[in-house]
């Protein structure tokens, strides 16, 4: 099964940009024994995943009565803000979960795709 995971930072994360490179290079490495963690697993493989500028660099598109609505910033006022995510393959949800644990201390937002086809 697919799933979705969205790596939402709640503020107490500091910015990445405010770490020092120690801080950074020890986050990184975090990132890196996650993905060593899922190369070692049964049946887990990372399709895809990326890092994500600020929420104050985001587009918003909404349409609303037909009218498309373009605006700068995230799309909703929170103190969350989208980091990153990754599109994995995993047997089920307990075996992501147990492979997520070596993720740096994000709030996770996990969705299972779904088949449309």
């Amino acid at each position: 099964m697919k799933y979705l995971v969205l790596l939402m930072a709640d503020g107490e994360l500091p910015a990445w940009e405010s770490l020092t490179p120690e801080q950074q290079e020890s986050m990184m490495g975090q990132f890196g024994e996650f993905d060593a963690a899922c190369a070692a697993r049964e049946g887990v493989e990372i399709l895809a995943e990326e890092a994500l500028g600020s929420g104050d660099t985001a587009t918003v598109v909404k349409t609303r009565g037909g009218e498309r609505m373009i605006t700068d910033g995230p799309y909703a006022e929170a103190v969350e803000q989208l980091g990153g995510f990754y599109l994995i393959e995993a047997p089920d949800l307990d075996v992501l979960l147990d492979v997520l644990q070596s993720l740096p201390a994000y709030d996770l937002q996990i969705s299972p795709a779904v088949d449309v086809g």
